[in-house]
């Protein structure tokens, strides 16, 4: 969105106000940090009240709400409406992302104008809009001219002026759009269609014939929602390719762009004379009707008019197939003007087309027919978007200690696209665009050939060569997606293809095959498997001369892993001769760190390594000159502190440096300052960075970090700011976040110590599995849940699917906690919920046994009514912390619950009491119901289990058997490394899944209900 900060107007409003005596009541963010002693008066009344205020644009305020922080700062209050609004704006955004919005125009006090409204007739959006409306704070209707009106209507408004404001600026970007709107609105004055995209939205003309255009808009939309309402079976289109097109004897159908793993055939002929193009083969797009429950029930409209009155189709009688099949084909036809010869048939079965004709029917005419809620069907392959695919061999095979590589060196390249499966070379690609054919098959698989993905791939070869050689440093950022000369040009997705050490660099963590590396003879103690894990990993990129950032979490000994890399080195080098250096063995290690931990780096040196030569650059006594340079290249490490890097750079820019190694590497986060510029520019063969937060606050500081290993591989930072900072800090935006993980992952190696590999001194967790059945009631909620996520996921694409998805997968929570959970109607909780029963059994035991027990679910809303059945059931006092608990009563109940004689069960939300509490009263802890992503159930159960606890830690998961619970539980267990990798997403890797493995994923079986 544009920003528009600068264009703010200073004002006033009238609100309604809750008010006492002495003027209106402060707003309620404020209320809540009121001092004990401040006794603020209760407000009497609702009074009128005209306070200053700061009118924006519209995309102003969008980008403003947007860029909220997730964490507030210190000193920052942000209110309860603040909040309420940028969720509204995050829901109108993607309902412009998903297309559910229309046009339409309406009359202002003395003026029309022309506007894009929301639509969220979709069942899932009902309820979201509808949970809004619920939750709506007071304070947005305070305005004298909302005041009457419903929560409802205020949020439409709001939701229809973000998608507007949305609209109007991704059209001022491109026409493109406007062209679509021509097929439905016949006859629509130019003056509207032109106000639907300016910053203006005022229609001239005759106000007679505004009213009436107005009017038919209206009746436009209203025919077609009444048309979907009404019919169970609704009209559907299947594109079927040309049967014949793969034949390979035909005259001159082949590209002359030939490579030996196939060629490319285009469906229009090739004249070998001209080489014009021929008459091409039809496709055809048939017609169906389709049952809306069951999409995969298809009648053919051949068996259509033979029965003129009624149809059977899946038990139930079709009353006048004829006439629906024809009433869609004529309601289609406003939406699809190519459909008109096929509506002068009597009995139309379907249309021949051309592949120009096909293309644009996928194209253009089925987003349209889908959100009029026509049934499509289309090939698998038209979703598949064109790709660049690099093909690189480094010129040099790697071996531990065989010497320095570094980012500089050569490797072979090539570069290819691809669609699906099918491999183009730029040479075809470049015939292709040539023909302007966008639909064709390539190495016998039919592919569709995106115009603007042509555009884009050729603007990318524009000044590249198709093969070659050049650094690993510039195939990285090519194919990492990160761009050195700004944002501005738009690239396609790019699929690496590496071999050798670069194949293995580009491995995910767990993943890659490192060479083991022993603990070196003259370490004191015992390396930990995974210190030895990261000794092997520091002596693969040390070997690569590639910059490393060891990122493990406090306490898990990234010292020892360092001075362990030191020894190895030097050992391996006084053993074989195989020096890492080119000067014939190891040279010194300058260490840069805080001057508070310089002591205890000595320390560690002396414990662990004391054969290691070490001096401390650091006091008043400091060597200086030849003296520091002397006992520099006598020693094996030399410590100093980030400040006399900047003091002292004269004195360390005489030394060639083996490695330079940061700890505590957050200190250049600011990438700019003097201190960092001056560690910048200290010359080593080797670069580490030892941090447990490579980002505190913003990108920018692993900018910085990633920017010292390996200068230039994520570009500049104001290429890094336009690329990544920008669009993930401000805009959520998840494929940059992807982009900028793939980018840096092969340089950062994390771990955690809340792993139980790492945390030894603890008392045992016993983790188990508590197996539930559903009721009868639970198991058909649950199936039609499963059958209408099924249907949808096979209408839509894209961010579209991964959003109905994992609205289904919340819904299907839902249904395995309690029916009353997903139909939300205050119904009684009693008997209908194994898993409640099971609850209810297990706290009940524990309170019997004297012991505490926390009990995690991640519906607040639902806890709500979960806390008041269990202290009637159990006759107990239940604390219950969730997202909108104060900080000071959150405090109160931790102290309480933590104290010997205050409650012994505590119900949480897992959003509000997963991390950063100490409740290590509890020797149970419940999770009610299932996160499928591992790290966040474990961050929730160390709660308890953590430094303090004294007793073993009974973990339960409650899991209903024969429903998707069980079987993401199996998915985890048995493949561990998975679960390692969807760390941190969320279930957002569950969306990736086709159809099938969804199905599977999710049906429900046979054991799934008590016998």
């Amino acid at each position: 969105m544009a920003n528009g900060v600068d264009q703010a107007v200073l004002g006033k409003l009238a609100l309604r106000l809750p008010s006492t005596e002495l003027g209106p009541q402060a707003s309620p963010h404020l209320l809540r940090v009121v001092e004990d002693d401040a006794s603020p008066q209760e407000p009497l009344s609702l009074e009128s009240w005209e306070v200053d205020a700061v009118r924006l644009q519209t995309a102003a305020a969008v980008g403003l709400l947007l860029g909220l922080p997730s964490a507030v700062p210190a000193g920052l209050a942000i209110g309860d409406s603040i909040r309420y609004l940028a969720e509204a704006c995050k829901l109108a955004l993607e309902l412009v992302a998903r297309g559910r919005l229309r046009p339409a125009l309406e009359r202002r006090a003395e003026r029309w104008v022309a506007l894009w409204r929301a639509v969220t007739d979709d069942p899932a959006d009902e309820h979201r809009v509808g949970l809004l409306a619920d939750s709506m704070p007071p304070l947005l209707r305070a305005e004298l001219s909302d005041w009457e009106e419903p929560p409802e209507r205020v949020l439409q408004r709001l939701l229809t002026a973000v998608v507007d404001a949305c609209a109007r600026e991704l059209l001022q970007r491109g026409p493109e759009g406007i062209g679509e709107l021509t097929s439905v609105t016949t006859g629509v004055s130019e003056a509207w269609l032109l106000a639907l995209v300016d910053e203006d939205p005022t229609v001239e003309g005759n106000p007679r014939e505004l009213a009436r255009l107005a009017e038919r808009l209206e009746q436009w939309w209203a025919a077609g929602q009444d048309y979907t309402a009404r019919r169970m079976f609704r009209t559907c289109f299947r594109l079927i390719a040309p049967g014949g097109a793969e034949d390979e004897t035909g005259s001159g159908a082949r590209l002359q762009a030939e490579q030996e793993e196939g060629s490319v055939v285009a469906l229009a002929r090739l004249d070998p004379e001209t080489g014009g193009i021929l008459d091409s083969e039809p496709w055809r797009v048939e017609f169906l009707l389709q049952h809306k429950e069951d999409p995969s029930v298809l009648v053919p409209a051949a068996e259509v008019w033979a029965h003129s009155e009624r149809l059977q189709a899946l038990g139930r009688m079709l009353e006048n197939p004829q006439e629906r099949l024809l009433g869609g084909l004529g309601h289609a036809l406003r939406l699809w003007p190519d459909l008109a010869p096929a509506l002068e048939q009597s009995a139309p079965t379907g249309i021949d087309l051309s592949a120009e004709q096909a293309y644009r029917f996928l194209r253009e005419a089925v987003p349209l027919l889908e959100q009029a809620g026509f049934g499509t069907i289309t090939p698998p392959w038209w979703r598949q978007r064109l790709r660049v695919k690099l093909t690189a061999q480094p010129m040099q095979q790697w071996e531990e200690g065989a010497g320095l590589f570094g980012v500089d060196g050569l490797c072979a390249y090539e570069w290819r696209v691809a669609i699906g499966q099918a491999t183009l070379t730029l040479p075809e690609l470049e015939a292709l665009a040539e023909l302007k054919l966008p639909l064709l098959k390539a190495a016998g698989r039919w592919i569709a050939l995106r115009a603007e993905d042509v555009e884009i791939a050729l603007r990318f070869f524009k000044g590249r060569r198709a093969k070659g050689r050049a650094s690993a440093a510039e195939l990285l950022r090519e194919g990492l997606g990160v761009r050195s000369g700004g944002a501005q040009e738009e690239l396609p997705e790019v699929e690496i293809e590496a071999a050798g050490w670069l194949s293995e660099l580009l491995r995910a963590d767990g993943e890659r095959r490192l060479q083991a590396v022993p603990s070196p003879s003259s370490f004191v103690g015992e390396l930990r498997p995974y210190q030895q894990r990261g000794l092997a990993w520091l002596c693969f990129m040390s070997s690569l001369g590639l910059g490393a950032c060891l990122a493990d979490d406090m306490g898990l000994g990234k010292t020892v892993q360092l001075l362990a890399l030191l020894l190895a080195e030097r050992e391996r080098s006084a053993a074989g001769g195989q020096a890492r250096s080119r000067r014939g063995k190891p040279g010194p290690t300058l260490l840069l760190c805080p001057v508070s931990v310089v002591e205890n780096w000595r320390r560690e040196a002396a414990r662990f390594a004391p054969s290691l030569l070490l001096h401390v650059h650091h006091g008043r006594e400091r060597l200086k000159g030849r003296a520091f340079a002397r006992a520099a290249k006598h020693s094996d490490l030399v410590v100093s502190t980030y400040a006399l890097a900047l003091r002292d750079r004269a004195t360390l820019a005489e030394i060639r440096w083996e490695r330079i190694v940061l700890d505590e590497a957050q200190n250049i986060k600011t990438r700019e300052a003097k201190q960092t510029r001056a560690i910048r520019s200290l010359e080593a063969s080797h670069r580490v960075a030892l941090t447990g937060t490579p980002v505190e606050n913003r990108l920018a500081e692993l900018h910085s970090i990633m920017d010292f290993l390996n200068p230039g591989l994520l570009g500049s930072a104001e290429s890094f700011r336009e690329q990544f900072a920008t669009p993930i800090e401000r805009w959520r935006d998840g494929a940059a976040a992807q982009r900028l993980r793939r980018a840096t992952a092969p340089f950062i190696l994390r771990r955690l110590k809340t792993d139980r590999d790492i945390i030894s001194d603890l008392p045992e967790k016993i983790e188990m599995r508590v197996d539930c059945h559903l009721t009868t009631e639970q198991a058909t909620l649950y199936r039609a849940v499963v059958d209408e996520m099924l249907q949808r996921i096979e209408e839509v694409e894209g961010i579209a699917r991964s959003g109905i998805v994992l609205q289904a997968l919340m819904k299907l929570k839902q249904v395995c906690n309690h029916p009353a959970h997903l139909l939300k109607d205050r119904s009684r909780l009693d008997g209908r919920s194994d898993k409640l029963t099971r609850l209810e059994e297990i706290l009940a035991e524990a309170l019997a046994e004297g012991d505490k027990a926390l009990c995690f679910t991640q519906f607040a809303e639902f806890g709500h009514r979960l806390r008041a059945h269990l202290q009637e059931r159990l006759g107990a006092e239940v604390l219950f912390l969730h997202g909108g608990t104060p900080k000071r009563a959150r405090d109160q109940m931790v102290e309480r619950f933590q104290s010997p004689d205050g409650p012994s069960l505590f119900l949480l939300s897992l959003k509000a009491g997963g991390t950063g509490l100490n409740l290590t009263a509890a020797s149970h802890v419940i999770h009610f119901d299932r996160w499928w992503n591992p790290a966040v159930e474990d961050q929730a159960t160390d709660r308890a289990f953590r430094i303090g606890q004294r007793k073993n830690v009974q973990v339960r998961k409650l899991t209903c058997v024969g429903t998707l619970e069980e079987r993401i539980d199996q998915l985890i267990s048995e493949k561990k490394d998975l679960a390692e990798q969807i760390v941190g997403s969320g279930e957002g890797w569950l969306t990736e899944l086709d159809a099938s493995a969804l199905r599977e994923l999710i049906a429900l079986t046979g054991d799934a209900v008590a016998a």
